[in-house]
């Protein structure tokens, strides 16, 4: 095959992640054909008050009466997109309304703070933007991934108003201990742009929770086939699936998904995918392969900056 053209998110080799600090799965050997990518994710871009009247009331464009009425409660089963991920034929991740499955009810600020343990990741939601994760590490405090920098915030503060869920339960991978959780998180606060191993705030949450290099930038080979899957749960008899090759690159689509709302992401594949009907006794799951690489439109929350090869 020849060799491999490596994307570089660093300066040298020297500054290129290889392994985790906790010891979870070290690397065996040269990491040949690991695609790094510069990426300037600034995912969180906080919502701007409408401008106000006298009376506090907000005006419309014209600036002297009242604008539409604020938005409707946010509702998961309306915005939200069932899926899952498998990696080969091992499901590492649902996202499901179904009886019995992970609560995807989301809580106030406040009230979550009430269901949190030092340790437990924690998402916010709002229509239209792209979930936050974070890690809790007690005393009413997170961790997070936010404008190129890891901090430590207050709960309160990093939900922006937002409301929020404990989201344990989404991927299935094996936990490390709460402690050790803890210890992952706050060991980077301060980390900021090139320093950042993450392109994202769930991956960097779920790395802390979970210690796996999937979720780093550059932690698989992109080469060969593609071994994840993304199910999107069209109906309660269908499906639609798009192939990956790393979880790096999954995520990102996911969380686009996430951002466009489920009206959009159907919307989008009855328009462009056109998932063919399947025949009988056929599968009911329409499949996508995406190019590999695929990259997200310039500007959005997975990639704001330029690829460059070296």
């Amino acid at each position: 095959m020849g060799n491999q053209v490596e994307k570089l998110t660093h300066l040298s080799y020297k500054e290129v992640p290889t392994a985790d600090p906790t010891g979870v799965d070290r690397d065996d050997g040269p990491r040949i054909g690991v695609s790094y990518i510069f990426s300037n994710d600034d995912e969180d871009v906080e919502p701007q008050p409408p401008p106000q009247g006298l009376d506090g009331g907000a005006l419309s464009d014209s600036g002297d009466r009242p604008s539409l009425p604020p938005p409707q409660p946010y509702d998961p089963r309306q915005h939200e997109v069932e899926c899952s991920v498998f990696y080969r034929d091992e499901c590492i991740y649902q996202k499901s309304f179904a009886p019995g499955s992970a609560a995807l009810s989301t809580y106030t600020p406040e009230n979550l703070l009430n269901k949190c343990s030092p340790g437990d990741l924690v998402e916010f939601v709002s229509q239209a933007q792209y979930p936050h994760w974070a890690v809790y590490v007690g005393n009413f405090q997170v961790v997070h991934l936010h404008r190129l920098e890891v901090s430590n915030s207050f709960l309160t503060d990093a939900s922006q108003g937002r409301r929020g869920r404990v989201v344990n339960d989404l991927y299935r991978y094996k936990p490390l201990s709460p402690s050790a959780v803890v210890r992952n998180a706050l060991a980077h606060v301060g980390a900021k742009e090139r320093e950042l191993s993450w392109r994202n705030s769930e991956s960097f949450a779920a790395w802390c929770r979970y210690g796996k290099r999937e979720f780093k930038i550059g932690g698989e080979l992109r080469i060969g086939k593609q071994p994840y899957r993304l199910q999107i749960q069209l109906s309660a008899q269908r499906s639609h699936t798009l192939e990956f090759q790393s979880l790096e690159d999954l995520i990102m689509e996911k969380r686009r998904n996430d951002q466009i709302g489920r009206a959009a992401v159907l919307q989008e594949l009855a328009t462009h995918l056109h998932p063919a009907e399947p025949d009988e006794g056929d599968s009911d799951a329409a499949r996508t392969t995406p190019s590999p690489l695929r990259p997200p439109a310039l500007g959005s929350e997975e990639e704001n900056g330029e690829s460059a090869v070296h």
